[in-house]
C-alpha cells in the first residue's frame, strides 16, 4: 500500500513513522508513506497556502490553488482509490472502515489547519471524509496518523501474527476480553482457571462470554437493539 499524506508540517509525523509496526511495515516493503509538502505547489514566491475567508470571520482557509496544482500532480502519477479529508464533520473512523481501507492500493489523505479547506477542494477532489472523533485538533497530521497505524496494522504481513488483527476490539463489534501473562498469580490475583485448562473450546467460550459482557458494561451501543 502506498499513502501520500499532504500536509503543511511533514516533520510531525517523521516519529509516529519512524518507530515499531510502522516503521518495519516500510521496511519490509509493505507500506510505502510519503509526506508530501503542501507549499510546495503555491504560485507566488511566498509560498502562500491559506488566505482570508469570504464572508468575513475569524481564521484562516487553506486556498484552492495550491491544494489542486498538489491534488493533479499526485493524479498524474497514479491511481487512487480514495482521496480522504481528515476533517471533525467527517464520517467517524471505525474499525469496518479501516478494514475497507485496508484493501485499497492507493491512498491520498489531506491534513487540514486553520478553519479547513476551500469547499470546492471537497467537491471535485476528496471522495471520503473521515473523523477521529468529535473533537477539534491543531491540524489533520495527528489524525492520519492515527488512520494510518490502523490501516497498516491490517494489511498481510504486517503484524508478526496475522491473526492477531482479526481479534481486536470492534472486529465483531465487541470489546476484546481481557488478556493475562505470567506470573500466574500477582499480589493475591490468580489467572482464570479456564486460560489455564488447556481446553480451547472453553477458552474460547469464556473469551466470548467475557467480551459480550465487557460490551454490554462500557459499549452498549455496539450491542444490537434487544
Amino acid at each position: 500500500m502506498r499513502i501520500d499524506i499532504v500536509t503543511l508540517f511533514p516533520e510531525l509525523l517523521e516519529g509516529p513513522f519512524s518507530h515499531s509496526i510502522l516503521r518495519r511495515a516500510q521496511e519490509r516493503g509493505l507500506l510505502e508513506i510519503h509526506r508530501v509538502q503542501l507549499r510546495d505547489f503555491a504560485t507566488d514566491r511566498h509560498r502562500t497556502v491559506d488566505d482570508y475567508p469570504y464572508g468575513g470571520g475569524p481564521g484562516m482557509v487553506l486556498m484552492a490553488e495550491p491544494l489542486a496544482n498538489c491534488l493533479d500532480h499526485l493524479l498524474s502519477q497514479r491511481k487512487y482509490d480514495e482521496i480522504v479529508y481528515l476533517t471533525p464533520d467527517g464520517e467517524r473512523l471505525c474499525q469496518s472502515l479501516c478494514n475497507r481501507l485496508s484493501l485499497h492500493q492507493n491512498l491520498i489523505l489531506i491534513c487540514g489547519h486553520y478553519k479547513g479547506i476551500d469547499e470546492r477542494i471537497r467537491k471535485l477532489y476528496v471522495t471520503r471524509e473521515i473523523s477521529i472523533g468529535d473533537y477539534v485538533l491543531s491540524g489533520g497530521e495527528l489524525a492520519a496518523a492515527v488512520l494510518v497505524d490502523c490501516v497498516a496494522r491490517l494489511l498481510p504481513g504486517v503484524l508478526n501474527d496475522e491473526a492477531s488483527a482479526l481479534f481486536d476490539s470492534f472486529q465483531d463489534n465487541l470489546l476484546a476480553p481481557p488478556v493475562y501473562t505470567r506470573p500466574e498469580v500477582f499480589r493475591g490475583l490468580r489467572v482464570p482457571e479456564v486460560l489455564l485448562s488447556g481446553n480451547q473450546k472453553a477458552i474460547d467460550e469464556w473469551r466470548l462470554e467475557q467480551s459480550q459482557q465487557r460490551t454490554r458494561q462500557r459499549r452498549p451501543d455496539l450491542l444490537p437493539p434487544d
